[in-house]
C-alpha cells in the first residue's frame, strides 16, 4: 500500500484484514482537524481564484466571437467551425419512416423514427453492445457489424402493425458518426481521427460513408445512407423540429460542443463551392478547443494547468478542460491535495486513496451540492466510503462551497460560449431558445440556472431573452429528421454534389 503523505501506515494480517495506523498529534479521541476559521480563510482565497466577474465574462465573449468568425473564414483553425451541409431548418411537417444509426462510445443504437408532422414523432430503438475488440479491429469489420445489427433490427421490426416496417420498404438512413470528419457533402465524411477510445484500423483518412455503404451492400439491405451527421447538429435540428424558437444547440457533458444555423454568405471558407448566398447551413463548432495552445483569454488557475499538463493532449481542448464533466472532479481533488500537503486537511489520516488522479468523480460534486442535511451526511458518506477519511462539519461545508465555486465557474464559462453565438448572430433583441443536453446540464444541480444568471451578467436584463431548455434526442430523432430533409432536397434536385 502506498505510504500516506501524513506518515501514517498500514499492515495486512494473515487473515487478509488491513489495519491502519495513524500518527496522532492530539488527544487519542480526536483526529486533528482544521478549524472553522481556517477553512473560511482558505475559502476566501479560492473564491477569488474561481469567481468570474461580469466584466471578465464580457471580455471572454468578445474573444470567443472573434474566434468563431475566424473559423468560418479560414480552414484548419483551432475552433474549426465545421460546415455540415445540413441546409436550413426543418419545416416541422416532415413525415414518413426513417432509420437512424448512432455509433456511440459503448453502444450502437438503431432507431426507427416515424415523423408525423407538426413537430411530433414516434421512435422504436434497439441498442447493441460494442466490444473493445470491435473498437480496435479492422474498420470495415466495424461497419459490417453496424450493417449486421441493422439487418437484425429491420427483420425484427418488419410487419403490418403500427411502428413496423412494411415488407420490401426501402428506407433513408441518417448515420450519427460523432468523430471528427471533414465533409464536402452530407453523405460523405473523411475520418480525421478516432476519439472516445476507438482505434479501428484502415479507417482514418478514409471516407467512412463509402465504407458503410459497402457493408450495406454486403448484407443486401434496402437502406440508403442519406446523411452522415454529428450528434450536436442532430440535437439542433431535433430541438427546432419540436420547438421552432430553438436557434442554438449545446452539449455540456463529458465533452462540450455547440451547433447553430449560419448564413452561407458568412462562411467565407466555402465560397469556392458556389452555394446560394441566400441559403443557411448548420455549423458544428467543436468549440471545446477555444483558447487552446495560446491560453490568452480563459481564467486558468494552477489546478487547471496541472489538469492540462497531465492530460493525454496537453495544450488542446482548453475550454473543455474548464467546463466539462470529465475534469471538474479532478480540479477539486487537486485543491484538496494541495491543502493536504500544506498540513491543513486530514492530519494523521491515510490519504493515499485521494492521491490517485481522477478518483474524485464529478458526480461527487453534484451530490455535495445537493446534500439537504444540516450535518451534510452525503458528504460524510463520500469521504468515508470512497476515501476512508473522517471529516468535521466545518471541512464538509468547505468542500461543498468549493464544489459550488468550481461548478458555478463551469456554468458561467458555458454561458460565455452561448453568448458568443448570440452576439455573432444578433439574437439578443428577438431572443431565442437554446436546446441543451449532456450530463452536466441534465444532472448537475443548478447548472441551468447558473447559465441563465451568467447570460444576464453578460447582457444585462436582455439576457433573460436567451433561454435554455432540455434538448431533443439528436443522434436518433435529429438524425432521422436530417435524413428526411436531405431526401426532400435530393428529390427536388437541390442536392449539392462537389
Amino acid at each position: 500500500m502506498p505510504a500516506s503523505r501524513r506518515g501514517s501506515g498500514s499492515f495486512t494480517l494473515t487473515t487478509g484484514q488491513t489495519i491502519a495506523i495513524h500518527t496522532r498529534t492530539q488527544d487519542e479521541e480526536d483526529l486533528p482537524h482544521a478549524t472553522k476559521k481556517t477553512m473560511a480563510d482558505h475559502l476566501r482565497k479560492y473564491e477569488s481564484l474561481f469567481t468570474l466577474t461580469p466584466q471578465r465574462m464580457r471580455m471572454i465573449v468578445e474573444a470567443f466571437t472573434e474566434t468563431l468568425e475566424l473559423g468560418l473564414n479560414k480552414p484548419n483553425q483551432i475552433v474549426p467551425m465545421i460546415p455540415t451541409y445540413v441546409f436550413g431548418w426543418p419545416t416541422g411537417q416532415e413525415k414518413g419512416d426513417f432509420l437512424a444509426l448512432d455509433l456511440g462510445g459503448t453502444n450502437l443504437r438503431v432507431c426507427l423514427v416515424t415523423l408525423q408532422g407538426e413537430g411530433k414523432f414516434e421512435i422504436s430503438q434497439t441498442k447493441y453492445r460494442l466490444s473493445e475488440e470491435q473498437k480496435q479491429d479492422d474498420g470495415q469489420k466495424l461497419f459490417d457489424f453496424c450493417a449486421e445489427c441493422l439487418h437484425t433490427f429491420v427483420e425484427t421490426n418488419t410487419g403490418e402493425g403500427a411502428g413496423q416496417l412494411k415488407p420490401g420498404q426501402s428506407l433513408p438512413l441518417g448515420f450519427t458518426f460523432s468523430y471528427p470528419c471533414s465533409q464536402e457533402r452530407i453523405d460523405h465524411g473523411e475520418l480525421i481521427r478516432w476519439t472516445k477510445g476507438f482505434g479501428a484500423g484502415n479507417t482514418e483518412g478514409r471516407d467512412v460513408a463509402e465504407m458503410f455503404k459497402k457493408s450495406l451492400e454486403k448484407y443486401q439491405l434496402p437502406i440508403k445512407l442519406t446523411a452522415l451527421i454529428n450528434d450536436t447538429t442532430g440535437t439542433l435540428i431535433a430541438s427546432h423540429y419540436v420547438n421552432p424558437k430553438t436557434k442554438i444547440a449545446v452539449i455540456f457533458g463529458t465533452g462540450c460542443n455547440a451547433a447553430y444555423m449560419e448564413r452561407v454568405k458568412d462562411i467565407a471558407k466555402i465560397e469556392h463551392l458556389g452555394i446560394d448566398h441566400g441559403a443557411e447551413m448548420a455549423i458544428n463548432c467543436e468549440w471545446g478547443a477555444f483558447d487552446s495552445f495560446e491560453h490568452e483569454h480563459l481564467p486558468r488557475t494552477k489546478y487547471d494547468t496541472i489538469v492540462d499538463d497531465t492530460s493525454n493532449k496537453p495544450g488542446e481542448q482548453a475550454f473543455e478542460k474548464l467546463i466539462s464533466g470529465r475534469y471538474l472532479g479532478e480540479i477539486l481533488r487537486l485543491v484538496l491535495c494541495e491543502l493536504i500537503d500544506e498540513g491543513v486537511l486530514f492530519l494523521g489520516q491515510n490519504t493515499y486513496k485521494l492521491e490517485k488522479p481522477y478518483c474524485f468523480d464529478t458526480a461527487f460534486l453534484s451530490l455535495m451540492e445537493s446534500d439537504p442535511t444540516d450535518e451534510l451526511l452525503m458528504v460524510i458518506g463520500i469521504f468515508t466510503h470512497f476515501f476512508a477519511l473522517e471529516t468535521t462539519l466545518a471541512e464538509r461545508q468547505f468542500f461543498r462551497a468549493l464544489a459550488k465555486l468550481i461548478g458555478r465557474r463551469a456554468a458561467r464559462l458555458s454561458s460565455c460560449g452561448i453568448a458568443a453565438i448570440v452576439n455573432k448572430m444578433g439574437y439578443l433583441e428577438e431572443g431565442c431558445s437554446v436546446g441543451a443536453d449532456g450530463s452536466l446540464y441534465n444532472k448537475y444541480p443548478g447548472f441551468a440556472d447558473r447559465v441563465h444568471e451568467g447570460l444576464q451578467d453578460i447582457f444585462g436584463d436582455k439576457g433573460r431573452n436567451i433561454v435554455t431548455h432540455h434538448a431533443e434526442d439528436g443522434s436518433g430523432v435529429g438524425s432521422a429528421i436530417i435524413a428526411a430533409m436531405t431526401k426532400h432536397r435530393k428529390d427536388a434536385g437541390l442536392y449539392l454534389n462537389v
